[in-house]
């Protein structure tokens, strides 16, 4: 799959999770990181995609712990959450 047809199917289920928390969350993350991910990272992302929000949220504000699948770079980059625009 051509990487900009990849791109831009990752970004609608990004940014269409259900509801606005998830949406900024998620999608946040994809705006800010998507350019700099490796094939490998967009895969990492991609299974992201498939878990639930709550999982999802409870993971990046550590009410959860993370799931050795998940864990890592992005996860650390995602537990962070000073990608989210909180002015939308």
């Amino acid at each position: 799959m051509e990487r900009e047809i990849r791109l831009k199917r990752l970004y609608f289920r990004a940014w269409h999770r259900g509801t606005r928390e998830a949406d900024n969350m998620i999608g946040g993350f994809f705006d800010k990181y998507r350019e700099q991910w490796n094939d490998k990272e967009l895969d990492w992302f991609e299974r992201l995609l498939e878990e639930e929000d709550v999982d999802v949220m409870a993971w990046a504000i550590g009410t959860l712990p993370v799931p050795e699948s998940f864990a890592g770079d992005q996860m650390t980059a995602f537990k962070r959450l000073d990608f989210i625009d909180f002015a939308k």
